[in-house]
């Protein structure tokens, strides 16, 4: 199917990513494909859809998306799931500030949609806090598994510093920080068994959204009908010696 055939048949829409594989579980390889409206001068895409065309039948399902309009829409088909068959990841960037992209994975076992993870859910999940403390110490706090960590930021700019901290390192006044919702997220086969795990980026900023203090990194895998924390990680910028 080419996008000519395609938007003669629908209208307006365009196809914006495609795949190939077996995402109903008979064996038969499947087109997947997603499909947007484009807005005029410019890469912004609307009404983002995704679509199977069953191999076996030559059915196409429809499945739309909340969250349906951003940036450069990708697909990626792997086994999340351990059961044999692939899933559906979909991003979708958002283009603010943040980096912000929604995520999806969808089900389409037995021609059923069923979707496995949705980036709102998630970030609605992985609250944080992020507090600025006294001797040029940042803390985050990781509410779900009420994990601590400490970011030393003694090594910023003297500039950046004085702003924050009187001469004893004292803090002026109290400062929160943020984390971001997800801006990345990758399928990793970590133990290579052929079955995917997600490496989830979230950044941690001070005062402002260029005040990037870090990421929170975590590792999630498929258990109990969900995915669900296994690792987490804050990973910090270095300085220049």
């Amino acid at each position: 199917m080419n996008n000519s055939q395609f938007r003669s048949a629908i209208g307006q829409p365009f196809i914006v990513a495609s795949a190939n594989g077996d995402v109903t579980g008979d064996k038969i390889v499947d087109q997947i494909y997603l499909t947007g409206t484009k807005t005029a001068d410019s890469p912004f895409i609307q009404n983002i859809t995704l679509h199977i065309r069953d191999g076996r039948t030559g059915a196409v399902t429809s499945i739309p998306l909340h969250n349906n309009v951003g940036y450069n829409p990708t697909l990626f088909l792997g086994d999340f799931t351990g059961n044999g068959v692939d899933e559906i990841l979909i991003g979708i960037t958002t283009g603010g500030s943040g980096g912000i992209i929604n995520y999806y994975i969808v089900s389409f076992v037995g021609n059923q949609a069923k979707f496995l993870f949705d980036s709102d859910v998630y970030n609605n999940h992985f609250q944080y806090d992020v507090t600025y403390q006294d001797n040029y110490k940042v803390e985050v706090v990781s509410r779900p598994n009420n994990e601590r960590y400490i970011i030393d930021i003694s090594t910023r700019d003297a500039s950046y510093l004085n702003e924050i901290y009187d001469r004893n390192g004292k803090l002026k006044s109290p400062i929160t920080g943020f984390v971001d919702p997800l801006s990345g997220l990758y399928p990793v086969d970590f133990d290579s068994n052929g079955v995917y795990e997600l490496l989830a980026y979230q950044k941690i900023s001070g005062r402002y959204h260029a005040d990037g203090l870090g990421y929170i990194m975590n590792t999630l895998g498929w258990k109990n009908n969900g995915f669900l924390l296994q690792e987490q990680y804050l990973g910090i910028f270095g300085a220049q010696m």
